[in-house]
């Protein structure tokens, strides 16, 4: 699929779709728990789908009505479902389920497709093993998936590299639901604010866990269980960051409609970000209003917010002056390098981008349409909607169909407030 995209000032209101991150979580969760959930409100396509298969894998039932997810979790019973989990392209998802999968002493297949392959995942099958998981990876030279994992875990003392939160995530999760207490230590720490979400679900199903001040070391009594849910999926502040973007490059306002600034998501960071640069941000009780302006550069640390990357620099290539991103190294390992290929695709169109080993400088100049791709990344599909949107001419972005993974509607949304996207197969 391809986009075509010409000059526009988009301007009205657009809700958010629903947390992509929320929703992997809450279908984990509910999966695990012993008796009925319901998930309401759901991101149901593209990495939300993923999260629902891996669940009727794991052995949960799963129907929906009237977009919402009614789950039958597993209990303990770890021996059920099917021998494969297939995760789509959602690396949140295969991280976050491959743990849960080693619960029991059955053997599963975790599979994705080419995008997916591509991800790293050994870190976290490192410290799987270390507490007791048999691993065995069968993808091609330099690729960890596909892999198969048995357990059954038993808990104790594990270490794992912190370059992704995911990684971290995952075997919090499971660690309750071990039989002995484990004790995890985490190393180079990145993307804090994922962490922070999945303590907040995990004391809310009053798992009893201590953790240091810096979210690098963990104590998790085992022999725990998880309770059913019902949950509203809070809106997408990932996805936000489009909408915020384009208001801030393109001057008319726009109105994001359904965040909540109390949620954990680390994204929420954005709309400072788009101050310290020159946009102007009216939040309210479950709305915020962003207007651009003459936007200007400034220097970002991008740590806690790494998937913010590909939108930013189309806000840097738009703004006067030279933007640098810093700390962000993990992009590099995201559904592509984002900060080479933000580099190329930006480069096709007239913009000045130096990369850094952990982040790259954008200086702003006049955005000039051209063929580009997304290379089957969501988040550079979008962000080259955005470049698209400000530069003179056409552009045509060619694998755009990858946004479907945690925006399905983008399209219609932005459509709907003035952007000029065509579609086209």
């Amino acid at each position: 699929m391809k986009w075509t995209v010409r000059p526009s000032s988009p301007t009205g209101a657009i809700v958010i779709p629903p947390s992509k991150s929320h929703t992997i979580r809450a279908m984990l969760v509910a999966a695990l728990a012993a008796g009925n959930s319901v998930v309401r409100r759901p991101l149901l396509q593209g990495d939300g789908a993923s999260a629902l298969r891996a669940a009727a894998s794991m052995g949960a039932t799963v129907d929906i009505r009237d977009g919402d997810v009614f789950v039958g979790g597993i209990g303990g019973d770890f021996g059920l479902g099917t021998d494969l989990i297939d995760m789509g392209n959602s690396g949140t998802g295969l991280n976050l389920f491959c743990a849960a999968a080693a619960l029991g002493d059955r053997e599963r297949r975790f599979d994705g497709d080419a995008s997916l392959r591509t991800r790293p995942v050994r870190p976290l099958l490192n410290a799987l093993e270390q507490l007791g998981a048999t691993v065995s990876v069968n993808g091609a030279e330099g690729q960890d998936l596909p892999f198969t994992i048995r357990g059954p875990l038993k808990g104790g003392r594990t270490t794992v590299e912190g370059i992704s939160s995911q990684f971290v995530s995952s075997l919090l999760f499971a660690a309750p639901l071990m039989p002995k207490d484990t004790h995890i230590i985490v190393h180079n720490l990145h993307e804090q604010p994922y962490i922070e979400m999945t303590l907040w679900w995990l004391e809310g199903q009053g798992i009893e866990i201590e953790y240091s001040k810096e979210l690098t070391s963990y104590k998790v009594r085992g022999g725990q269980s998880y309770k059913p849910i019902d949950t509203v999926i809070p809106a997408d502040f990932s996805s936000a960051v489009f909408a915020a973007v384009a208001a801030a490059i393109g001057g008319a306002p726009v109105e994001l409609c359904g965040l909540d600034f109390s949620d954990t998501q680390g994204d929420k960071e954005v709309f400072r970000y788009l101050e310290s640069m020159g946009a102007t941000v009216e939040r309210g009780s479950d709305a915020v209003t962003v207007t651009g302006g003459n936007l200007h550069g400034a220097i970002i640390d991008l740590n806690r917010t790494p998937d913010a990357l590909p939108a930013l620099a189309v806000a840097a290539a738009a703004a006067e002056g030279e933007t640098v991103f810093t700390n962000v190294i993990q992009a590099r390992i995201k559904e592509t390098d984002r900060i080479t290929v933000m580099s190329e695709e930006l480069g096709k169109m007239g913009i000045t981008v130096k990369e850094l080993p952990d982040g790259m400088v954008v200086r702003g100049g006049k955005l000039k349409g051209a063929q580009v791709s997304s290379h089957k990344d969501h988040r550079v599909a979008m962000a080259l909607a955005l470049a698209g949107m400000n530069a003179e001419g056409e552009t045509e972005i060619d694998g755009a169909e990858a946004a479907e993974v945690t925006y399905p509607t983008f399209v219609e949304d932005f459509v709907r407030i003035g952007a000029n996207i065509v579609v086209r197969s």
